[in-house]
C-alpha cells in the first residue's frame, strides 16, 4: 500500500511549524496510524534524521494520549475511534493522509504533534474527586445507588480525556469533557458532598480556558469514548443548580 504523508513538524512552541512529506510505499493496511509513525520514524533513524515527535502510551485506546488530526478530522476518519485504533483499511492505495497535532488555543504544541493538554488537568483538578472519610471501607450495602444511575454514570465516566471535543469544536469548547466528568460523580453517592462546589469550581474553570458550545454536535461525533450529546447539558444544568442552593452546597 502506497501513501503519500504531510505530517506537521514543529520544533517548538515558539517556532513555526510546516508539513513535510514522506513517501511510504509499503504501508500495511492492518497498521494503526500510531504504528504508520513508528514505521516513519524507523527510516528516519536508520538515516540519521530526526524522528517526527508524537504521544502514545496504552495504544489500547484507554489513555487519551495519542489524539492526533488526521485529513482535518480529530483521530480520523473512523467515527467514535481514538486514533491508535485508526487502520490504514480505512485509506486507498495512493491516497494523501496530512497528519498534525489537535487544533485549539487551549492546546499550545511543544513540538511536532505534542500538544499541552493541561488545560483540561486544570478543569479537572478543580472537582474531579471525592471526599471521604480515611479508614475501614463501609459496608458494600450502605451506600445504595440504583442499577440505571451506576450504569449512567459509568459510561460518562468512560471519557479518557483526549481533547478531541475540544478539537472538533469551532469554538474550542471542553463542554462534552466538562459534563462527563459533572454527570459521573453527581450519580454516584460518595460524589453528593462536593457536587455543587465542584460545579461552580469546574464551569468556573472551563470558561477561562475554553470557548462557549457550538451547538452543533461536533464534540460527540469525534468521541472515541462514546460520551454522549446530552453531557454538555450537564454544564448549565450543574451549574444552576449549585446557584440556586447557594455556597453550603
Amino acid at each position: 500500500m502506497k501513501l503519500t504523508l504531510e505530517i506537521w513538524r514543529q520544533a517548538g512552541p515558539t517556532h513555526s511549524g510546516a508539513f513535510e512529506t514522506v513517501e511510504v510505499p509499503d504501508a500495511d493496511p492492518q497498521m494503526s496510524i500510531l504504528e504508520l509513525l513508528d514505521h516513519v520514524n524507523a527510516g528516519l533513524v536508520e538515516r540519521n534524521e530526526e524522528p517526527f515527535a508524537f504521544a502514545s502510551d496504552c495504544r489500547e485506546g484507554i489513555c487519551g494520549t495519542c489524539g492526533l488530526d488526521i485529513n482535518g478530522r480529530p483521530h480520523g476518519p473512523g467515527q467514535n475511534t481514538p486514533a491508535c485504533q485508526q487502520r490504514l483499511g480505512l485509506f486507498n492505495d495512493g491516497d494523501v493522509i496530512k497528519i498534525e497535532p489537535m487544533r485549539s488555543a487551549a492546546f499550545p504544541v511543544i513540538k511536532d504533534m505534542v500538544i499541552d493538554r493541561s488545560a483540561l488537568g486544570r478543569v479537572k483538578e478543580q472537582g474531579g474527586y471525592i471526599s471521604i472519610d480515611a479508614g475501614t471501607a463501609p459496608d458494600a450495602d450502605t451506600l445504595h445507588t440504583n442499577q440505571q444511575s451506576a450504569e449512567l454514570a459509568l459510561d460518562h465516566a468512560a471519557c479518557i480525556g483526549c481533547g478531541a471535543c475540544v478539537a472538533a469544536c469551532p469554538n474550542g469548547a471542553a463542554h462534552l469533557f466538562t459534563g462527563a466528568n459533572l454527570v459521573h460523580l453527581s450519580l454516584t453517592p460518595l460524589g453528593q458532598e462536593e457536587r455543587g462546589k465542584r460545579a461552580r469550581q469546574m464551569v468556573d474553570e472551563l470558561e477561562q480556558s475554553f470557548g462557549h458550545c457550538s451547538l452543533y454536535g461536533e464534540c460527540a461525533d469525534v468521541c472515541p469514548a462514546g460520551i454522549p450529546l446530552t453531557a454538555v447539558s450537564a454544564v448549565t444544568r450543574e451549574r444552576a443548580r449549585a446557584a440556586l442552593r447557594g455556597k453550603d452546597d
